[in-house]
């Protein structure tokens, strides 16, 4: 089959790799029929390179139709169309009796430390084949896809293996009061879903960027901007836009490479090109994180607000102001999503004709898998007004 395998920094191929097969009971084959690019995607791409091998397959949003099912498999069966989630977990655990599936103990990658695995995203978390593929297969099938009516076109269930639950959880971990503030650094993908489903739960969303098209999509759905392009301080902005006391909430959908961190861009980028016996341990051990963002959001967010952190950090050594956070008495949550947790919130907003989340306006480019390499450099060089690409094996 088709694949697109990473083979470098800044170097993804798509290339002939062996069929998929069952492997256990509890798996399933998925012909993929579309598969998104995700801004994680990007850090393989250029960060965690010394955690990827050439050859690994990427991708961990993909939907398709059902090919074959292992024994232990009973909730769906060949022909079905399904959503598959970017962790995987068994749905039975201690943690997963808790909704918390991207903790999973029977997943867990322990050996390196991690939480539950996820789909085509390096040895940090499992080393699994990804989506981006003409055929997937899907470990703990027993509990993770998500069965999805006939009919619809792909792109309004595809979001469910990611961004949606991300940013769902996002607005729920911001713990926005009734008709509360809650700004949002980041208009990419995660970001555009955070600010709709918080306008769409009666909150104020404030989005923040310097990209012109993501402020621009932001704008068109109605959402209150700040271009940080054009201030010398979003915090600032925001203060004068919230009665001086800043935002209950700031939601973090940037993460570990925000712009205007010289410092912790340069370091990424040592780390990056070293060879992995020795930029992987660098990174394990002293990594830092390109902070100005998460600096802004704390600097955003009102006195004994919160601050949820749905954009991907992976420093070890970051400098955290905690004297901020403590005087300002100021909560944080974080953490992968747990998909499945928040399916039913979501699965009524997709299939409403209304589209209220507007699934049918964040998608920017429908590609062919053939051209995921060309992609990776649209959306990485943020070209040709690129947001949100989806690919079709």
């Amino acid at each position: 089959m088709k694949a697109l395998t990473w083979q470098g920094p800044r170097q993804v191929e798509v290339r002939d790799v062996p069929d998929p097969r069952l492997e256990e009971p509890t798996d399933a084959v998925v012909r993929i029929t579309s598969t998104a690019i995700c801004g994680s995607d990007l850090h393989l791409y250029e960060v965690l390179t010394p955690f990827m091998t050439p050859g690994d397959v990427l991708g961990h949003e993909p939907m398709g139709v059902v090919e074959e099912v292992g024994s232990a498999v009973e909730h769906i069966r060949p022909g079905d169309r399904v959503v598959v989630p970017f962790n995987i977990s068994c749905g039975h655990c201690w943690m997963c009796s808790r909704g918390w599936y991207a903790q999973c103990e029977t997943t867990q990658v322990r050996d390196q430390g991690t939480g539950a695995p996820l789909f085509g995203y390096s040895e940090l978390y499992g080393s699994v084949p990804g989506g981006q593929a003409e055929l997937m297969r899907v470990p703990q099938a027993q509990f993770g896809p998500i069965k999805v009516p006939e009919g619809p076109p792909d792109v309004q269930f595809l979001y469910l293996s990611d961004v949606l639950p991300t940013a769902w959880q996002a607005v729920e971990y911001a713990d926005v009061p009734p008709e509360g503030s809650v700004a949002v650094f980041g208009l990419g993908p995660i970001g555009q879903l955070c600010c709709r489903i918080a306008a769409h739960r009666g909150f104020r969303p404030i989005g923040v960027d310097l990209v012109p098209e993501r402020l621009d999509m932001a704008r068109r759905r109605g959402i209150e901007t700040v271009d940080a392009s054009e201030v010398d301080s979003p915090a600032d902005r925001i203060r004068e836009l919230t009665d001086g006391r800043g935002t209950d909430s700031v939601i973090d959908a940037v993460g570990m490479e925000a712009h205007g961190s010289p410092v912790g861009e340069l370091a990424q980028k040592i780390a990056s090109a070293l060879p992995s016996g020795i930029g992987g341990p660098m990174m394990e051990k002293a990594g830092v994180d390109r902070l100005a963002v998460l600096h802004q959001c704390m600097d955003a967010v009102r006195r004994a607000g919160t601050i949820s952190l749905s954009g991907v950090y992976g420093g070890m050594a970051d400098p955290v102001p905690m004297l901020t956070l403590f005087d300002k008495g100021v909560a944080v949550k974080m953490g992968q999503a747990h998909v499945k947790r928040w399916i039913d919130d979501l699965m009524p907003l997709v299939g409403d004709e209304s589209d209220p989340l507007g699934v049918h306006d964040l998608a920017t480019h429908d590609l062919p898998l053939e051209e995921a390499p060309h992609a990776y450099e649209l959306f990485q060089k943020k070209q040709d007004d690129a947001i949100k690409i989806v690919l079709e094996p």
